[in-house]
């Protein structure tokens, strides 16, 4: 990774953790300036708009998602075991200081049309296509009924999630995790063969 490469990721790295705080509409040049102590003329060499900004930060935020989240939990054994990996590791990442940046982008931008909006849709398209290819490998592997509708344990998953994100953030239910893994084991216990 040359110098110009190394710079922008530590730009994306910091604008990732104030969008953590701030939202992805509150992450300006500017406030990306004075967090950095970059000028906003060098800032604005890297990204050009605000709106190049956004998406340049939904694409950091996605790619340190899936290498922080989806890759490890390939690592473990196809089906159940790997859906448990994967879970874990979500929560983990949840629980990071400002949460999903990912998350709290879809509630931002849930009605905001626009470049960002589509790019994020096309990631929860990609993340739902990947918990469901999930479910699909746990029924080839015997794991699951061969009748479960794939898309609807991934939907089911992601509301044990989200419910998990609104619990522990918003809410600071100390029982969220333990809540959320109940959850899940009910969604597994459901899909199981019997």
């Amino acid at each position: 990774m040359g110098k110009g490469d190394a710079t922008r990721e530590a730009i994306l790295d910091e604008a990732g953790h104030l969008a953590r705080q701030v939202g992805l509409a509150g992450l300006t040049i500017g406030s990306l300036a004075t967090r950095t102590g970059m000028s906003k003329s060098g800032l604005f060499a890297h990204f050009g708009s605000k709106e190049s900004l956004q998406l340049d930060v939904l694409d950091h935020a996605t790619e340190r998602f899936t290498t922080e989240v989806v890759r490890p939990a390939l690592t473990a054994p196809r089906g159940e075991p790997r859906v448990r990996a994967l879970f874990d590791r979500w929560l983990a990442w949840d629980s990071a200081e400002g949460g999903c940046p990912l998350v709290a982008a879809a509630f931002e931008l849930d009605d905001q049309p626009g470049p960002v909006r589509e790019r994020l849709v096309r990631d929860q398209h990609a993340w739902f296509d990947t918990l469901a290819t999930m479910a699909t490998i746990c029924v080839a592997e015997g794991h699951f009924r061969s009748d479960i509708d794939p898309r609807q344990f991934a939907q089911d998953v992601e509301g044990v999630m989200l419910a998990f994100h609104v619990a522990s953030r918003l809410l600071a239910d100390p029982d969220a995790a333990a809540r959320a893994h109940r959850g899940l084991e009910t969604l597994l216990a459901a899909a199981a063969v019997r």
